[in-house]
This record gives structure tokens, sequence and C-alpha cells, in this order.
């Protein structure tokens, strides 16, 4: 099984939310030159996305934070048994 860290799991968040608002934008910038039929809420869901994105990139980094500043205040850094 595959175990990332904390932090590449919120770097791998801000790339798909960096994505989404560029389709986002995309989007936006195609409904004002030619009107298309639903575009608007296709831009929308993709503002959609990348708040989602940002939001799981936020609680990755911070957790993955709080998790490396409670392992260091362990005595000699162990982890705990299982």
């Amino acid at each position: 099984m595959l175990q990332i860290s904390m932090r590449v799991g919120a770097l791998f968040s801000t790339l798909f939310a960096a994505v989404c608002l560029w389709f986002a934008l995309d989007g936006f910038t195609s409904t004002a030159e030619q009107p298309i039929s639903g575009g608007r809420e296709f831009a929308m869901f993709w503002v959609f996305l990348t708040v989602v994105g940002t939001v799981l990139a936020v609680v990755s980094w911070t957790l993955g934070d709080w998790e490396r500043k409670e392992k260091e205040a362990r005595p000699g850094g162990e982890e705990p048994r299982r």
C-alpha cells in the first residue's frame, strides 16, 4: 500500500486546485466572448472544485504540521507503540 506524507498530499491538493482554477477562469472568459448555454454553471462547478482542493490542501498541511510538532514534543522523538 502506498503511503504519502500529509505535506505531499497538500501539494497534490494545491496542484488539483490550480488546475481547477485554470478551468474556471477559462470557462468565465470563454462565456464573455461567445455566450454558451450552461457556460456559467460549468465555470462555477470548477470554482467549487477549486475551493474543495484549497480546503483539502490547507487541512492536510495543518495536520501534517501538527503531527510533526507532536512527534518532536515526545521524549526521544519516538512514535508511540501500537
